[in-house]
This record gives C-alpha cells, sequence and structure tokens, in this order.
C-alpha cells in the first residue's frame, strides 16, 4: 500500500520535481566534472523556502512537515545529489540542531539568515582519529574571560569551504568523556579559522568536502549551542534528522538511475529484439522498483513518527542503513544493464553510482547503523 501524502505534501513534490529536473539536472553531469559548487541552484531552493523547509515562519522558515521535506530532498536528489547534500546538511542537522538548541538571540542572529538561504551551514564533527567514535575527538574549547578558544582539526566537513555557519564540536572537560564535549556557533571567517584543501572525492564532487583547522580560534562567549556538555547530544539529535535526509538522497539517485536503466533497456537491441523483453533483464527491473519502494516507505515511516513527536531514532538508522545499501545495488545494476556504455560518462549511471557510494559512510556508517539498530532492539542503550 502506497505511504498516503496530503495533497499539500504532493504539492510540494510536484513543484520541487520540476525545478530540480527542469533547472539542475541539465547541469549536474558539468557541474560534477569541473568540481562547481551549485550556488544557482542553493539560491534557486532558497526563493522556494527549501533552505528552511523545517524552520517556523517566525524566523523566516516554510513551516512544513519532515515528510513534505523528504519528498523534497529526494526530488532534488534525482536531479544533483552534490545539490541534495548541502541541503541536507542545511536543513536536518544545521537549522534543525539551532531551532532545538539554540538561544532566542543565536535564533535571531543565525537562523532567520539560515531559512533565506542567505548564508549555507555546515556541521563538523569528524576528525583524522575520530570518525565512528566521536569520544576520541581531539579538538579542544577553552573558556577564558573574553569566550572560547578553539583548537583542533576537523575532517570531511560537507560546504566546508563556502558555508558561513558551522556547528563545530569540541572536548570542554576531558574528564567527562563523551560527557565533555560541546558544541559552537562559529562563523566564516572567524580569526584563527582555516579551510583545507578540497578532497579529490569519487562522488558528490560539486560539494566541497575539506578540512578546518583551528588555531588559537576566538570566538564570543554566546556562541556555545546549548549547556556547556551539551555537545554529544546536539550531534546525536541532528544525526538523527540527518539519516532520514540520507535515506531520502538514497531514493532519489536510486529512482534516477532506476528511470535511466528502464529507458535504456526499452531501447537497446540485441539478438534481434528489445533486450527488456529478456526474462533476465525484467526480473532485474522488477527486483530494483521493489527495493526502491521498500526503502521510501522506511524514509516516510521515519519522517512521519518525527513529525508526530514520536521516537524515531530506530526508524531513522533503519531508513539510513537500508537506503543506502539499496542505491548501491541500485546503481550498479543500472551500469551493467547499460552494459559497457554505463561505465562511460556519456551516461549518467556512472555519475550516479559514485555520488550513491559515500551514503553507506557518512552521517554513521551501515556498521554503526546496525549496532544503533540491535542497541535498541535488545535494549542496550549502550548506542554510539
Amino acid at each position: 500500500m502506497s505511504f498516503p501524502l496530503t495533497e499539500e505534501q504532493v504539492m510540494i513534490q510536484n513543484m520541487v520535481r520540476d525545478l530540480a529536473r527542469e533547472r539542475f539536472a541539465p547541469h549536474a553531469a558539468a557541474h560534477d566534472r569541473e568540481k562547481r559548487f551549485p550556488a544557482e541552484n542553493l539560491r534557486q531552493l532558497a526563493e522556494l523556502g527549501l533552505m528552511g523547509m523545517m524552520v517556523p515562519p517566525e524566523y523566516g522558515g516554510a513551516g512544513a512537515d519532515t515528510v513534505s521535506y523528504v519528498l523534497a530532498l529526494s526530488e532534488v536528489a534525482y536531479a544533483c545529489a552534490a545539490t541534495a547534500v548541502v541541503m541536507s546538511v542545511h536543513n536536518s542537522i544545521v537549522c534543525e540542531s539551532l531551532l532545538r538548541f539554540g538561544t532566542a538571540e543565536q535564533k535571531e542572529r543565525f537562523l532567520r539568515p539560515l531559512a533565506a538561504g542567505e548564508i549555507i551551514g555546515a556541521f563538523s564533527l569528524t576528525e583524522p582519529n575520530a570518525g565512528s567514535d566521536p569520544a576520541r575527538q581531539r579538538t579542544r574549547a577553552v573558556r577564558d574571560r573574553d569566550g572560547w578558544v578553539l583548537n583542533g582539526v576537523k575532517r570531511f566537513t560537507t560546504t566546508g569551504k563556502h558555508a558561513g555557519l558551522i556547528i563545530v564540536t569540541a572536548k570542554t572537560d576531558e574528564s567527562k568523556g563523551h560527557r565533555g564535549i560541546s558544541a559552537f556557533l562559529v562563523e566564516a571567517g572567524a580569526k584563527g579559522l582555516k579551510t583545507g584543501p578540497l578532497e579529490e572525492k569519487m562522488g558528490l564532487r560539486a560539494s566541497d568536502t575539506c578540512d578546518l583547522i583551528f588555531e588559537d580560534c576566538r570566538i564570543p562567549a554566546d556562541r556555545l549551542l546549548g549547556r556547556e556538555g551539551d555537545g554529544f547530544v546536539i550531534a546525536m539529535t541532528g544525526l538523527d534528522g540527518g539519516r532520514i535526509g540520507i535515506a531520502a538522497q538514497s531514493v532519489g539517485v536510486a529512482r534516477a538511475a532506476y528511470d535511466a536503466a528502464v529507458a535504456y533497456v526499452q531501447e537497446r537491441e540485441q539478438f534481434g529484439q528489445k533486450i527488456s523483453k529478456f526474462q533476465g533483464i525484467r526480473w532485474m527491473i522488477a527486483d530494483m522498483a521493489v527495493e526502491i519502494e521498500a526503502a521510501r516507505l522506511l524514509m516516510l515511516s521515519a519522517a512521519h513518527l518525527k513529525d508526530r513527536g514520536e521516537p524515531y531514532t530506530l526508524q531513522a538508522s533503519m531508513a539510513k542503513l537500508y537506503a543506502s545499501e539499496m542505491v548501491n545495488r541500485i546503481t550498479a545494476q543500472a551500469v551493467q544493464l547499460h552494459g559497457g556504455y554505463g561505465y562511460t560518462a556519456d551516461y549518467p549511471v556512472e555519475r550516479y553510482l559514485r555520488d550513491a557510494r559515500v551514503f553507506t559512510i557518512y552521517e554513521g556508517t551501515s556498521e554503526i547503523q546496525r549496532i544503533v539498530i540491535a542497541n535498541h532492539l535488545l535494549k542496550d542503550k549502550r548506542s554510539p
């Protein structure tokens, strides 16, 4: 049974589909090839209120629900996955973290321009020696009379070069383990903040990823997000929403690869007939469609729970795990169905395959998702 959508949710999905396929898709290959940041795409999303979708209207946002958001994000990912990952981090982690944990002053100062798309948000948790285990991070924040001083290196920061605001986690009390981690709001151009070279990535090449280097980076005292020691909770809460966003990106890219494969097998002729007539091909197409629909329903289920204010950590991890692994299977099958042509840049399926590969890694690897899921099912709350 299809997941029931409201008239407004369908309207939003159709609006974003039209925009993304008409404006974003034609330029996605060039953006990927040239590693060109999709600033124009993000500007157009902002004009439609899509850079602050779940932000309340009092802060300039659209006030949309999570279901509408993931439907929109999936359509953007269908057309350009690099644009979608920027949109996802900005909405799911940065805006939501500020909305949930920020003070009234912080929301007014930062959330409003974020929702308007005037600045792009980034989230910086990972370090060279702290990936799946964030408690190992070494970045430090020390309080002095003027504010906070940050020192350390953050790795793999999405939109690190183009972000106007970055949520950064740092140790404020080494003795407390993960309870000694705090979160801070750092503006671009802060004294003592440097960006490293852009990473040479397999996919999502139009989305910039780089190190952030903090060398006696001074920020005002009121840039602490939440309370001191809340950083781990802020990060994990943000990642719960972010994981639904990864599921949405996975569904979008998978659908693009599926549609490309269906179109190709209905055109390609071998042995005197369209290859879509061969049973082996038909069964592959059928299995691909089933997997995409299963991931879509997991995504919508997690989003619906979040909208109802119910716990959704388990469902977010399930959706992220299944959808991210699904899109890797679907894009690989799409390349296979294209034969030798699928291995060339003449067809978009090779880009879909490259873009999809990171979905099982960022915002919590598949292995971490399995730990989270098992801990919930077995009532063991020692979750990463």
